[in-house]
């Protein structure tokens, strides 16, 4: 794979020692890479803010970091106190930014761009979402209350949703934070109302927050990385002043300290996301969107030991942030590289040097679909194919090329497996096929199946105790994967099904208080640790009902098959590189 150093420095969010920022609006910001400067702006108004920015680079991270990761600031956003968040679209007003290069060609100049067609407001699609509040049920309606409940602000201005915000929880631990995975269904639910200042707030301020510095370390994040998570604190100031500064997590205060894969992952396809929904695509459009964009798939795409396609991860770095034995080349991740990668490929700018990473990114796309296709794909007559493997093989043309070894086919399987269909594995890795389901990849509601139980536990949890069997993510069910499951039914035509699991939800979701998960294997017990009121249940029902609703703006986020993908795949190496070859040849090169 072409190795992404290529890219254009012009096209780089510069890892500056100073940022700038230049007649801030709180959403709408725009930066530049100057040098030190103090900058004030204070505003009388009850439901205004005084801004105060003394920038200066440090050479360790500071305590909070606000808008961005690696570029060191001191950044203070002095907040009188401001309007609540109310219920009601947001409209919030955005200035634009117009971006553009200075003699330095590794340094972004944002200067101040008054563009009324992109100040902020209603989006379209409010009109949809504002003429079915007058038939929604009480549930829809109880759930919109607590959707809004869990806004958090920034001086005044919607810009995510806390994890949970549940009144009776006296330890949140982190789950007052605004997540990066957790906020997509919030996203989704807001963009079908027609509610997308939240989003647009949201891809802002986290597109700040990227890691833009290149690291010679091992502890700080690298270049690229989005944060797994930010959290508001508000430090007092005295005369009635407070400090609001936004304080991201990228995995070193998280379990295991493990950084966050599928949060780069996610932003991408949000942000397409809102550029489907609401119409506006001057976001995906600005310079410094498909900067961060290109520095999300150099992560991705950039050479490495690891000979496959996949992508290759520790444990931990998704969803399932727990040690499960999803390292190596877990199924999530791999779906969320795929979507990112086709959401790159529709959002960027194909000039000058991008052509390069265009043609990476069609050649990832096309051996990642192939490899998945070909190695993860399990039914009954792969496994009888496994089942009667050799081991040991040597050469370029051996059948068992990561040589599984037959005995790791579960017992479970044989009866589990339906005679005319199949699944895609869990993870494959070189002696090592992971069988478990896993519905993320997949279609959801039971997060694993089935779950790790007795000595198996012990030895890959590490004897986790929320993890235990049927629990959490060791075959817990999550009503936070709905909204999947419902787009998935769609994108197949088969909407009874997404119906039929809906209408489950609504009658066991407010009743038992949005729980997080629920345990035993039928999914019948609110889970032992599981959190209440938790956001992403219940903006996952929200959005699955609006999908439901809105077939045709549920279908704006989804692809067709892409058959020249499939066609085209990038198989075997050469001394001179890659070389392109037709689905049936690389059969014959690659374990079937």
């Amino acid at each position: 794979m072409n190795n992404l150093s290529s890219l254009c420095n012009s096209t780089m969010k510069l890892p500056s020692r100073v940022l700038t920022l230049r007649n801030a609006s709180v959403v709408g910001f725009r930066h530049s890479y100057n040098t030190p400067c103090d900058q004030k702006l204070t505003c009388k108004s009850k439901a205004s803010f005084s801004f105060n920015q003394n920038s200066q680079f440090h050479a360790y991270p500071s305590p909070f970091l606000a808008f961005q990761g690696v570029i060191y600031n001191t950044q203070k956003l002095n907040c009188l106190p401001s309007s609540s968040f109310v219920s009601r679209p947001y409209g919030v007003p955005v200035e634009a930014s117009a971006v553009e290069t200075d003699k330095n060609p590794e340094r972004l100049c944002v200067e101040n761009c008054n563009d009324e067609n992109i100040v902020g407001g209603e989006v379209p699609g409010a009109e949809y979402g504002n003429s079915r509040a007058s038939h929604e049920s009480e549930i829809d309606k109880e759930a919109w209350s607590l959707l809004r409940d869990a806004v958090v602000t920034y001086c005044g201005f919607p810009i995510g949703t806390m994890a949970s915000n549940d009144p009776g929880d006296k330890h949140p631990l982190n789950y007052d934070q605004v997540f990066s995975r957790d906020f997509v269904p919030s996203a989704l639910a807001f963009l079908l109302r027609g509610e997308g200042e939240i989003v647009k707030n949201f891809l802002l301020h986290t597109l700040q927050l990227q890691s833009t510095e290149k690291t010679v370390d091992c502890y700080s994040p690298g270049q690229g990385l989005m944060p797994v998570s930010f959290k508001v604190r508000t430090v007092p100031l005295g005369d009635n002043k407070f400090e609001e500064v936004i304080d991201p997590d990228f995995g070193g205060s998280a379990i295991g300290r493990v950084a966050p894969v599928d949060s780069g992952l996610w932003w991408i396809i949000l942000l397409r996301a809102y550029g489907k929904i609401s119409g506006d695509y001057t976001l995906q459009e600005r310079e410094d969107f498909q900067a961060g964009i290109k520095m999300i798939l150099n992560l991705c795409l950039a050479d490495g030991f690891d000979m496959f396609p996949s992508l290759l991860v520790t444990d931990g770095s998704c969803m399932i942030d727990r040690k499960m034995g999803v390292h190596g080349h877990p199924l999530e991740i791999q779906a969320l590289t795929y979507a990112a990668l086709r959401c790159s490929r529709e959002m960027l700018t194909v000039i000058g040097c991008s052509k390069n990473l265009m043609t990476a990114i069609n050649n990832r796309l096309s051996a990642l679909s192939f490899h998945i296709r070909e190695y993860y794909w399990v039914d009954l007559r792969k496994t009888n194919e496994i089942y009667r493997y050799k081991t040991e093989e040597y050469s370029m043309d051996a059948t068992n090329k990561f040589n599984i070894y037959p005995e790791q086919i579960p017992s479970w399987l044989i009866d589990w497996i339906p005679e005319d269909g199949g699944y895609l594995i869990g993870n494959l890795q070189p002696a090592h096929m992971d069988f478990r389901f896993f519905t993320l990849g997949h279609m959801p509601l039971k997060i694993c199946y089935p779950a790790l139980e007795n000595e198996e536990w012990r030895i890959v949890t590490g004897s986790d105790p929320k993890n235990t069997p049927w629990s959490f993510h060791n075959g817990g069910s999550w009503p936070a994967l709905l909204w999947q499951f419902t787009l998935a039914c769609i994108k197949m035509g088969r909407i009874e099904l997404a119906q039929k699991a809906v209408g489950l939800a609504e009658k066991k979701l407010s009743v038992d208080r949005w729980p997080e998960y629920y345990d035993t294997p039928s999914g019948k017990f609110v889970g032992k640790q599981s959190r209440l009121y938790q956001t992403w249940a219940i903006a996952g029902f929200l959005t699955s009902r609006m999908m439901l609703e809105k077939p045709d703006m549920a279908s704006l986020l989804f692809w067709e098959e892409d058959n020249e993908l499939l066609e085209n795949c990038v198989c075997a190496l050469t001394k001179g590189g890659r070389k392109i070859c037709s689905r049936d040849v690389a059969k014959s090169q690659i374990l079937v």
